[in-house]
């Protein structure tokens, strides 16, 4: 999911938006957050916008106030970047629409910027689109860890067991990283929550005078959205759900890392089919004749470079086996990063060659971005087992799903987090109103189609699912096909959806 599980990825690939800044403040490791009892105030101030993002868009930009800690709704405020693409068609306009990102840690800012036109050529003037981006994240408000470089790699923030399977280095590192998160975090930290994410969505409503909002929830965003359609059903109006994951309150982000096993190999074919095709000849992107060679072959050079690393063009950032192992886990999401992972492999095969890596993966994350990737996942649930389970845990997967090497079910810094859960996480039930599309690709590395339809269980009568034959993960005007785009857009626009759940 776009998680430290999942779309972790997007947050590697963004570049975080200036904005304004909420100074950490530091000390002992922190209590957690008083219950959240009190209400908000029924009047919320409107947003005062500014042009903004690429010229011929028509985005704007604001900033919108919200409580540090709903407990205290009159205390101190931070501030959270808004953006909208303002429908020109008034007579067509029925509403807002709320592009809401994964991660945790993507940006919703940028999502809107890219997505955009895309939106507005399947929706017309259908609706204002509106976006923001989450505590922690771009142009909002930040927290900090105050984490060691090394510690802010995605490769060292994924939780890749050694070469020989051991996990004792996790272990200390994510002792570690916890310890650095209860000195410096502070409450900004203790703020970064779903449920403060969800609280944030009704205060942006408020903000935009809005009765109702319709909503575009993408990987973890689909779990933010469930849990807004889940606390405020009646201020929803037509939500999609794009790549969900399993809404288990008992594991919540837990399991959503789990499922990145399986969903690696559901995924994988297609990459395996792609390099082995003739095609791929003429760019000397050929990895093997056949698409079943491709597996033993990236699984070999894995554990060659587990054995001896070899030196990238990235000084200081040797190419080892679980980096490889990560640019694939990043490269199964799009179709159209196969050819970058394959002359990665490629290079690394190649006598005399030095490989080039991925950007996302040549350097730490900043400070803020990784705080915000660790920070939402440890605070919203507690995590389960012992070191002595995960070890137990990490042996098995690494045996019955080699292409993630036992990382899906490892140790991290949640393990080790000083402070409890505020609240407990929300079971999504079918109690609300029948206003839920989910669409789900078949082959996902990140929300595999099995942990999707654990979200379609749980919804109930409320939802009705498109399940679309093709990988990658983020289905609707991404990944996905003609049909699966026009059963959601029609959605959109008439609020017709699939008598019952459908394939495309």
């Amino acid at each position: 999911m776009t998680t430290y599980a999942g779309i972790a990825l997007a947050l590697a690939l963004a570049t975080a938006s200036a904005g304004p800044l909420a100074a950490p403040s530091r000390g002992p490791a922190p209590a957690a957050p008083s219950p959240v009892t009190s209400t908000l105030p029924s009047t919320v101030p409107g947003l005062a916008w500014s042009a903004c993002g690429p010229a011929g868009l028509g985005q704007e930009c604001a900033t919108l106030r919200v409580p540090l800690d709903y407990a205290d709704p009159d205390g101190r405020q931070v501030e959270l970047a808004v953006s909208r693409i303002r429908s020109t068609e008034p007579a067509a306009r029925r509403g807002t629409l709320l592009v809401v990102p994964g991660g945790p840690g993507s940006s919703g800012v940028q999502r809107l910027t890219s997505k955009g036109p895309a939106l507005k050529k399947e929706l017309g003037g259908a609706y204002d689109l509106v976006a923001f981006d989450p505590r922690g994240v771009g142009g909002s408000s930040k927290a900090h860890c105050g984490l060691a470089e090394q510690d802010r790699h995605l490769v060292t923030l994924r939780a890749w067991p050694a070469a020989d399977g051991s996990i004792d280095e996790n272990v200390e590192r994510s002792r570690r990283v916890a310890e650095a998160c209860a000195r410096n975090g502070g409450a900004e930290l203790r703020g970064l929550t779903t449920a403060n994410e969800v609280r944030d969505m009704d205060r942006l409503r408020q903000a935009l005078g809005e009765r109702k909002l319709s909503a575009w929830g993408s990987s973890y965003g689909t779990y933010v959205t469930a849990r807004y359609a889940q606390k405020f059903p009646h201020r929803t109006d037509r939500v999609v759900l794009d790549s969900s994951a399993d809404p288990d309150p008992r594991k919540v982000a837990q399991g959503w890392l789990a499922g990145m096993a399986r969903g690696a190999d559901d995924r994988f074919p297609d990459f395996a089919a792609w390099a082995a095709h003739p095609d791929r000849a003429k760019d000397d992107l050929r990895l093997a004749e056949r698409p079943e060679d491709v597996r033993p072959l990236v699984l070999d050079l894995a554990a060659r470079l587990d054995r001896q690393p070899k030196t990238s063009t990235t000084p200081g950032v040797p190419l080892t086996g679980n980096l490889l192992r990560q640019a694939l886990q990043n490269a199964l999401y799009s179709d159209g990063a196969f050819a970058d992972f394959a002359r990665l492999v490629r290079q690394a095969r190649t006598d005399g060659e030095t490989p080039a890596l991925p950007p996302a993966l040549a350097g730490p994350m900043p400070d803020s971005d990784a705080t915000v990737t660790i920070g939402v996942i440890c605070n919203d649930v507690k995590w389960r087992g012992s070191v002595p389970a995960f070890r137990r845990a990490v042996a098995a997967d690494r045996a019955a799903h080699p292409l993630t090497a036992g990382m899906p079910v490892n140790i991290t810094p949640c393990s080790f987090w000083k402070a409890s859960p505020a609240e407990k996480p929300t079971r999504i039930t079918d109690d609300g109103p029948s206003n839920i599309l989910m669409i789900q690709g078949l082959r996902d590395p990140s929300t595999p189609h099995s942990a999707g339809l654990k979200m379609r269980e749980a919804l109930g009568a409320r939802a009705r699912l498109v399940s679309v034959d093709r990988g990658g993960h983020g289905m609707y005007l991404s990944n996905g096909n003609a049909c699966g785009d026009h059963t959601v857009t029609r959605f959109l626009l008439t609020g017709e959806r699939p008598a019952a759940d459908v394939t495309c």
